[in-house]
């Protein structure tokens, strides 16, 4: 009889030791939460044993808590990003704004006819340039928002090369460029986004115009089961050109060239070509600079 009652003495007291271990841990990991809340830490929540069900509990708080701070970081990234954006292209957008200003004030001190429409043939200048600027932000401000998706389209590569390197006929000849163009006969369609393409192709040609000398060329192939589109243009200074950084946001390899550039194009251009499942990459050989970039060809 003493026996049996010593055994339930004994449960009893297991018991009791056992829910005061549990109390004082889920009290402890609710001290922990709050402290981890209130406090930006890269601490988890500990526990000392894994009673009912704790240690599930701990496992999943710190799931939700190593979320937590993946969606903050991710937020921080985009407020830095956003903030850096803005002011890089603030002193972008201040040079031309400020040589606009000094040409209004030149056509009002001036009575020659000529001179005013030479100043006014560059107001014109300075004001598309200004509205590239705009452009280029507002495709970059699209492109970096996951939720944007471009609609995949069959598009017919030879067609789209064509349209986009004829709008840059006058360009060359003004400034006497004679463009290598070699465009194969055979149709090439992929999955695509027309307008996404043409963006991607102006930025390309248009980074030749603005940091390349009097050579281009521009090579449309199929290699395989890809269409294949390569842009290349000399160079006099290669050493300049930091290759493995050409797609990032706001290079430029000569800014006394990029005056009027925002340094976003390659980088829109890379990013255009990554959601039209493509691939694309640039190369220095001797002194020519060259962007290739590959499409899946359509079935």
């Amino acid at each position: 009889m003493y026996i049996v009652i010593g055994i339930l003495a004994g449960i009893i007291i297991l018991q009791f030791i056992i829910m005061w271990k549990y109390q004082r841990q889920v009290k402890d990991i609710c001290r922990q939460l709050a402290f981890l809340m209130k406090h930006d830490s890269n601490l988890l929540i500990q526990r000392e044993f894994d009673p009912g069900g704790i240690g599930t509990l701990a496992d999943g708080l710190n799931e939700l808590l190593e979320l937590r701070r993946k969606e903050k970081q991710y937020y921080q990234e985009k407020e830095a990003l956003i903030a850096d954006t803005y002011t890089n292209l603030s002193h972008d957008i201040r040079t031309p704004l400020t040589s606009l200003d000094g040409y209004f004030q030149l056509m009002e001190e001036c009575e020659n006819v000529e001179d005013q429409r030479r100043y006014l043939n560059i107001i014109h200048e300075r004001i598309h340039s200004l509205n590239e600027m705009l452009e280029e932000l507002f495709m970059f401000t699209k492109l970096k928002n996951e939720s944007y998706s471009l609609e995949l389209t069959p598009c017919c590569m030879n067609r789209i090369l064509k349209e986009t390197v004829f709008s840059y006929y006058d360009d060359w000849i003004r400034k006497g460029i004679q463009p290598d163009i070699q465009i194969t006969e055979e149709l090439l369609s992929i999955a695509g986004n027309k307008q996404g393409l043409n963006r991607v192709i102006q930025n390309v040609i248009k980074n030749g115009l603005d940091h390349g000398e009097k050579k281009i060329s521009i090579v449309l192939e199929r290699k395989q089961d890809r269409a294949v589109l390569r842009i290349s243009n000399r160079v006099i200074h290669s050493e300049q050109i930091d290759i493995e950084h050409v797609f990032d946001r706001f290079y430029k390899a000569d800014t006394a060239r990029s005056k009027t550039s925002t340094g976003l194009g390659l980088s829109i251009a890379k990013e255009l070509v990554r959601r039209m499942n493509g691939e694309i990459g640039a190369k220095i050989e001797k002194n020519e600079f060259a962007i290739e970039m590959s499409f899946p060809l359509s079935s």
